[in-house]
C-alpha cells in the first residue's frame, strides 16, 4: 500500500469514538497518510460553518474519506461531501451477521442508490401560506451512469443481474425515465434487470429477502428501502456504506451520532470498521478489505460484544479483538 491520503472526519457524537477505532484498523493493514478534518455540529457552533471550505477541499482531492456522523447539521455536511467526490451512487449493503439477532437472518442485499438527484435535488418552494412544492429531477445521463456501475458491480459480485425498483406506474415521466435508462443499459450490457415496484418490494423483501440480491433504486426509494432492509438484519448499527465517485469516495456508517451513548466508550465500531473495509476495496486492496470484514464477522460471532449486542465490552475492547483477529 503506497501511502494514499485518507481524510478522517469524526464529526459528532459517537463518530469521535468509532472513526478512531476504524483508523486503528486501517493503520494495522497498510501505510496511509491520514489527514484530520472537521465537520458537523461542533464546528458549526464554533465557526458558523458545518462543513468548512478547507474540509471540502481536502475531501475533493484525497484518495478516500472516512466519515463518522453529524447531528443536526447532517444535511449540511454529507450532501456537500458527496458533491465533493462527485458521488453518483450510494452503496448500502444490508446483511445479517453471525451472532447478531436478525428478523430475517437469510438477508444479504446490496442497494445501489442514485446519489445526485430525485427529490433530494433541493428544489423546494413555499409559494403561499397554504402551498409548498418540490421539484423532482431525473436525468437519463445520471440514471445511465448508475446503471453502468450496477452492471460492473454484479459482474464482480458474480450474480446474473439486479432488480430495479421504481414507481413508474405512477411517476411516469420521472421514474419512467429512470427505469427506461437503467433497463436500457442493462440490455446493452447483457445483464438481467428485473423490474419491481418499490411498494411491492417493501412487502416482498420482508416476506422473502432471499429472492433479492442487488437492488438499483432512485434516490429517495434507495434511502427508504435500505433502511427497511436494515430492520431485517438487526438495525442500522452494523451497516456500512460508500458514497462512490469516479475517482474517490466517502465511506461512513449509517447509524448516526447516537447521542444517548456518546462519550461513554461503548459505541459499537463494527459499522465504521466495515466501512473502512469498503474503503480499502475502493483503493484496490480487495484482500485487505476482505480480511477486515472477516475479522469483524468473527468478533461479532464470538465476542467480545458491545452493550447494543447484549455484551459489556467497550469500543476499544472490540477494536482490540478485531486487530487480534487480523
Amino acid at each position: 500500500m503506497a501511502g494514499e491520503e485518507i481524510v478522517v472526519i469524526p464529526g459528532d457524537g459517537i463518530g469521535t469514538e468509532v472513526v478512531p477505532a476504524a483508523r486503528r484498523v486501517l493503520d494495522h493493514v497498510g501505510e496511509f497518510e491520514f489527514v484530520e478534518a472537521d465537520a458537523g455540529d461542533a464546528v458549526a457552533e464554533e465557526t458558523g460553518e458545518a462543513l468548512p471550505a478547507e474540509t471540502y477541499d481536502r475531501v475533493a482531492s484525497a484518495d478516500a474519506t472516512l466519515f463518522g456522523a453529524a447531528g443536526e447539521t447532517a444535511a449540511d455536511v454529507i450532501l456537500p461531501l458527496r458533491e465533493a467526490v462527485d458521488s453518483f451512487v450510494n452503496v448500502r449493503p444490508a446483511r445479517a451477521y453471525p451472532g447478531v439477532d436478525a428478523v430475517r437472518p437469510e438477508t444479504d442485499l446490496v442497494f445501489l442508490r442514485e446519489n445526485t438527484e430525485g427529490v433530494y435535488s433541493g428544489h423546494e418552494d413555499r409559494l403561499s401560506e397554504d402551498l409548498s412544492t418540490l421539484t423532482r429531477v431525473v436525468t437519463t445521463s445520471a440514471s445511465e451512469r448508475l446503471a453502468e456501475f450496477a452492471c460492473e458491480f454484479v459482474a464482480e459480485r458474480g450474480t446474473g443481474g439486479f432488480h430495479v425498483a421504481h414507481k413508474a406506474n405512477v411517476m411516469r415521466e420521472t421514474d419512467g425515465r429512470f427505469r427506461d435508462a437503467v433497463v436500457g443499459v442493462a440490455d446493452e450490457r447483457g445483464v438481467a434487470a428485473e423490474e419491481v415496484l418499490m411498494d411491492a418490494f417493501a412487502t416482498k423483501v420482508c416476506l422473502d429477502p432471499a429472492q433479492f440480491d442487488v437492488v438499483v433504486c432512485p434516490n429517495l426509494a434507495g434511502d427508504v428501502l435500505s433502511d427497511l432492509a436494515a430492520g431485517l438484519v438487526g438495525g442500522l448499527g452494523l451497516l456500512p456504506s460508500a458514497n462512490v465517485g469516479p475517482d474517490r469516495g466517502v465511506f461512513e456508517p449509517v447509524h448516526g451520532t447516537a447521542p444517548d451513548i456518546a462519550g461513554e466508550g461503548v459505541a459499537n465500531p463494527a459499522a465504521t470498521i466495515l466501512s473502512a473495509a469498503m474503503l480499502l476495496e475502493s483503493l484496490g486492496y480487495d484482500a485487505a478489505g476482505e480480511s477486515v470484514r472477516e475479522a469483524v464477522e468473527v468478533v461479532l460471532s464470538e465476542g467480545p460484544r458491545t452493550p447494543d449486542l447484549g455484551g459489556d465490552a467497550g469500543t476499544d475492547e472490540v477494536t482490540d479483538a478485531v486487530l487480534a483477529r487480523l
